[in-house]
Parts: C-alpha cells; structure tokens; sequence
C-alpha cells in the first residue's frame, strides 16, 4: 500500500491511521489532490494545518449524490468549496464551446472528473450532507464569479456565484489570510453570518451590515445590467477599480431583495508570509491513489519549477490576474528560492533542469512604482500600456541576482525561463545586464513572449503595449543571439478576434507575420471568460473604460477566419522559420 501519511488525509481510513476521529475543515475541489504551491487547494490545505487545523481533502467527489460528501463525517468547523485552478466551464470547453477530450487537472487526463460549474454543485451537495455546516467558496472561478456576470456558455448575464449556489461565504483572490482570519472566527463561534468584515470576501444579506452603506459603493444592480448594457459595462469598471488593496471601498450590488457585498481586496502578504507558505511541508507530488491511473499530468510543467512572485501589473484587458491576484507585485525573499531549488536537486527525478522561475509574470520583482504602496493602482491608466507611465520603475537586477544565485547551487545544470518575460518591461530597461543574462543562460532555445497582435487598435482594446515596443524587442533580441553566438528563436503568442480586432487587423497580421516567414503555432482564439474587462467588451460592444463603441468579431464564421489568417500553414502554406 502506497505510503500515504505525508499527504493530508483523503479518506476516512487515513484520517484514523493518524488517529483523528474529528476534523476542522473538509476542502472540497474540482482537481486531483496534487500536493504542491502551484494548487491553490494544497497552499489552503497546508496553511491551515500550519496554524493548527486539521483538514481533509476531498477531491473530484460523485456529484450525483451526497454520499462521498460525506464519508468522512461532519467538519467541527465548515466546508471550503474550489472548482479547482481552472473555472470548471473553461476546464471543459473551448473557446469554440466544445467539450475538452483531455483534463490535465485530472488523473490520466481523464475528462469529465468535475460538473459543470463545480463550485455551485459542491455546495449544494455539502449542504445536503451536512444541514447547517457554513460553505466557503474559493479559488478562482469563484473570485471572478463573485458579482453578476456575463457568462459566454449561457450567453446571459448569470447572478453572483454566490447567490446561484446558497454558499455562506466567499473569498476571492488569493485566499490565505482571508482564510485564516474565517477560521478563527469559526473556531471563536462566530456565526457565519455574522462574518462580514473581512478582506477578500463577500457575503450575501437582507439588509445592510452596520454601516456598510457609508464606507461601501453600490454598483449597478443585476436587474439594471441585464436590461442595460452600458450600466453593465459601467458596472464593470466599478468593479476593476475598486479591486485595489490601498483604495478599494466594498462594493454592493442588488441582486432582487438581497444585497452583495464585496469587501474590499486582502492586502498583499508580506515577504517573510509568502517565503513561509511556500516553504511548507508540500510532497510536492500528486496523492498515490493516482499512481495506477497514470498521475496528474498538470505537476509535470510544475514539478521542478519556482514560483517567485505573485501579481502584475501588466494589466492585460483579457487576463483574469487584475480581478484575482491584483496588480500589486510582490515577491518571495532570494533565500527562500535558492532554498526550495537546493532541497528540488534532491529529488530522484531531478535532472539539473529547473524549468522555471517564474509567475504571472516571470521578470516582475517589485511594484511597479512606490506610490502604489501608499496610494493604489492609478485609476486613470496603465503601467505598460499603450505606452510605459513615466513613473515606472524598471528595474531587473534582484531578479538576475537571484537566478544567479541559483545557477551556482550544486546539480543545477540550467535555470530555465519558461512563464512568459514581459517584453515591454525588459524594453525599458536601464541597467542591460539581465537581457544579455536571459539570452546566455536562461534560454531552452525558444522564448515565450505575448505580444498578441500587430495592430495598434487591437493592442489598444487588449491594454497590450504598441507594436513598435515589441519590434524594440525583436530588435535587441536577434542582436544579442548574434554576440552571444545563439540560434535561439521567440515562440510569440498571438489572440485572433479579440474586440477591437477587425477583418482588416487580421489581415494585416496576417501579412507581418508572411513577410517574416513567421509560423506561429501559440494561436489563441479570443476566450470571454468571467470577470474580464474584454469580456465586457465581448458582450455589451462598448468599451468600459470609455464607454465608446469597440467592434467585435462574433459570428463563428469571422473568428474562424481571422484564426485561419494566423496559421495559412494549416491549409498547406510552408514558410521558412525566422528568428522572430
């Protein structure tokens, strides 16, 4: 029998083989029980076990009935519900609205582990189990479900996760100390309904709470933005806005007779937090249940791989990190990582190829300006987009110093870059050590870059840099391969029929990429999730931030079109590779 006893328990068997007969929390999710930082529901498991509570996981349960709900008894405390690190429709179907055959999230890549809007049925299924028991959502379709949404498989606007589900409590964002702080509520006996001031969630009520109304913003209602697009897309922006840590106000909204209240976004952790919840005791490995039906192929891309920083304030319009980790960067210690990629070399699988050091964004270290510390994201523009604010402080020498470091730990072949570099901030860029770094050593012969587009009416709507910044880059790029005696290409990823994107933009990315003898083979069709501010695009044709007319490709016949565009080698065009 596999050795299960440094995982949290899954079954009722493991829990009595560690001799509890009651737990606190059972942590329900729509993923496989994989064991490592890079699973929002190991990094909720483990940070409460580090505080003293005992947690089970229950993980891909049948949700027919609510018998596996309940197979290891009632929690002391209450159920956290997560779909998992994907939304559960986004998990299932393409942008084309077809079913995924594959689910790296599940063993085998098994499809069909998980229903349709997870997060909903888990609820409905603790609540049959256990009458009475406080349901907390979390994770990220929650976060950017958590106002009335439009929702692209429904093609509607759908109401607030939590109210379509009868959850007590949700957290958004990135949920530790919001977490923590709902656990010693509960365990103080707090009732459910009576937590209503913590940061980074939101809670459903008859009536306002206290005095709610004077230090809250109330948006527009579901009813108003079902009827009305415009009051939907100012709604949204109303949403984007107030996400901020430092500014941010709770956010009601009406949905009928009941209130929404979204509390104001958790604060950023500090360093020494986010150094100890990545240095807990992870397995960093899928549960050994999973060993006969072929593991959980989504830790292979993880498994040797560092996450360093958490946020961005790239703020692309279509990326769902503005509205879930927040556009303040911060980042773990260089001895945290230099440690955890030490500890990595010990592993029996570990060949000296540390995969990546990256996050969100791999090249962001800090904030982008110190103002945001004391006053907030601005409210009036980008840090990047269309072109860099002159408050933005580029600075990558913390970063090069700490892969560096880590290129000197023994058994470290190579420190590979693989998350994304973000082009336009290593444009800028003052000191020139850290490209001629990147290009050297960090390399496995192709770069990941996202420029998405060409057209400069397309970036715009995206909230993607001008195409000239991204020639810049390409510019230096092919320079220093050249010094350094490289054959090194970039792999760009490209977005067809995003608002703003015309037949006319397509076409001329069409040509750029000819031209060049370009070939790209990372094509995304325009994906309207929930929560994003293109989204909003997609479904009311305004732009939010302007509430100005923006054209959108619709119809299944454009967007195959504009895709088809980007890949002519589909239908039999052969082109020479460059190395752009």
């Amino acid at each position: 029998m596999p050795d299960t006893s440094l995982f949290l328990p899954t079954t009722k068997e493991e829990m009595t083989a560690r001799g509890w007969y009651w737990y606190d929390f059972l942590l329900v999710t729509g993923d496989a029980y994989v064991d490592h930082p890079s699973f929002g529901m190991a990094v909720i498991g483990r940070v409460l076990e580090s505080a003293g509570y005992r947690v089970a996981i229950l993980a891909q349960p049948d949700w027919h009935s609510a018998e596996e709900f309940d197979a290891m008894g009632r929690p002391k405390l209450a159920a956290l519900v997560t779909a998992g690190n994907l939304d559960s429709m986004v998990a299932h179907y393409t942008a084309a609205k077809k079913p995924r055959s594959e689910d790296f999230y599940s063993p085998g890549k098994k499809a069909g582990l998980r229903p349709d809007r997870a997060s909903i049925v888990y609820s409905q299924r603790v609540k049959e189990a256990f009458p009475g028991l406080p349901v907390i959502f979390g994770g990220l379709e929650a976060s950017l479900r958590r106002f009335a949404h439009y929702d692209y498989w429904d093609d509607k606007v759908r109401n607030s996760i939590l109210i379509d589900s009868g959850a007590d409590l949700l957290v958004y964002g990135m949920g530790e100390t919001p977490t923590l702080e709902i656990a010693a509520a509960l365990k103080a006996k707090t009732p459910v309904s009576g937590i209503v001031n913590i940061r980074g969630t939101a809670y459903v009520t008859a009536e306002p709470v206290g005095d709610i109304t004077e230090r809250a913003t109330e948006t527009c209602s579901c009813d108003e933005i079902r009827r009305d697009k415009t009051a939907y897309a100012k709604s949204a922006m109303t949403e984007y806005l107030e996400h901020d840590p430092i500014t941010g106000k709770t956010v009601i909204q009406r949905h009928g007779e009941r209130l929404l209240a979204v509390n104001p976004p958790a604060m950023p952790l500090r360093r020494e937090l986010l150094d100890k919840y990545a240095e807990l005791p992870y397995t960093r490995e899928w549960h050994p249940k999973y060993d006969a039906l072929g593991g959980v192929p989504a830790i292979e891309e993880v498994r040797f791989s560092v996450i360093h920083n958490r946020g961005c304030f790239g703020a692309c319009n279509f990326c769902a990190l503005a509205f879930h980790q927040g556009r303040i960067v911060t980042s773990r210690s260089r001895e945290s990582v230099v440690r955890e990629v030490a500890a990595m070399t010990k592993h029996p699988l570990f060949k000296g190829y540390v995969h990546d050091v990256g996050g969100p964004t791999a090249n962001f270290r800090q904030p982008s300006c110190k103002k945001q510390l004391t006053k907030g994201m601005c409210k009036d523009r980008a840090c990047l987009s269309p072109t860099a604010c002159p408050n933005l402080e580029v600075d990558h020498r913390d970063y090069l110093q700490l892969l560096r470091e880590l290129r000197e730990i023994t058994g470290v072949k190579k420190v590979f870059i693989r998350s994304g570099v973000r082009f336009d901030y290593l444009t800028y860029e003052k000191y020139g050590d850290f490209f001629a770094d990147l290009v050297r050593h960090h390399v496995s012969g192709q770069l990941k870059v996202a420029p998405e587009h060409i057209s400069d009416n397309a970036l715009k709507a995206m909230g993607k840099p001008f195409n000239s910044v991204y020639e810049r880059f390409c510019e230096k790029w092919n320079k220093l391969n050249e010094r350094y005696g490289k054959k090194q290409f970039l792999v760009p990823y490209l977005m067809s029929s995003h608002p703003g994107c015309t037949m006319d933009d397509a076409r001329n990315l069409a040509k750029y990429l000819r031209v060049r003898h370009m070939r790209p083979e990372q094509v995304q069709d325009f994906y309207p999730t929930p929560g994003t501010l293109s989204s909003c695009m997609f479904y009311t044709g305004l732009d939010p931030r302007t509430l100005e007319p923006i054209y959108v490709p619709r119809s299944p016949k454009e967007k195959s079109a504009q895709r088809a565009l980007l890949q002519p080698q589909r239908n039999g065009y052969s082109g020479n590779r460059s190395k752009r």
